[in-house]
């Protein structure tokens, strides 16, 4: 049990809280923007919060880090492939949770290492990417004249 009624100041100094109730509500509300939360304290949208002004010229280290942006990767100046088709980067990705027109929900990206040509295509569910691969390489081996030799 902890009293605290005889304790000094220094004593109590590690329950101190440092930090101020703008700040304590801009992260009890999900970190809004602080813009944000000054329109629900001005309009009273928000039932408990305080008449309090939010200082819009400091950013909280959570919103910070949520702002940053990863670096995107060094582009390569020396090409590792002799011809094209010879190495392929592919990416089969899900772009939405939401059906586009056509009825597809996944992406498969073809990026040639060569030319750095770039296919796109849609599909339905992911047991079409092998078969929309297949298609793909033979229109490009038709329309290139190359025989790709599969394994």
């Amino acid at each position: 049990m902890l009293n605290i009624e005889h304790a000094s100041f220094h004593e109590l100094s590690c329950l101190v809280r440092k930090i101020d109730d703008s700040w304590r509500w801009h992260r009890k509300v999900v970190h809004i923007n602080i813009h944000h939360l000054n329109h629900l304290v001005k309009k009273d949208l928000v039932i408990g919060i305080p008449k309090l002004k939010f200082e819009k010229n400091i950013l909280c280290g959570a919103c910070q880090k949520g702002k940053q942006v990863k670096n995107s990767s060094q582009s390569k100046n020396v090409v590792y492939t002799l011809k094209p088709l010879e190495l392929l980067h592919i990416e089969l990705f899900r772009p939405s949770r939401t059906m586009s027109l056509d009825g597809n929900y996944y992406g498969l990206v073809i990026v040639d290492d060569y030319s750095m040509f770039t296919w796109t295509l849609f599909l339905k569910t992911k047991n079409d990417s092998f078969d929309a691969f297949c298609k793909l390489a033979k229109v490009i081996q038709n329309e290139k004249g190359l025989h790709i030799v599969s394994k």
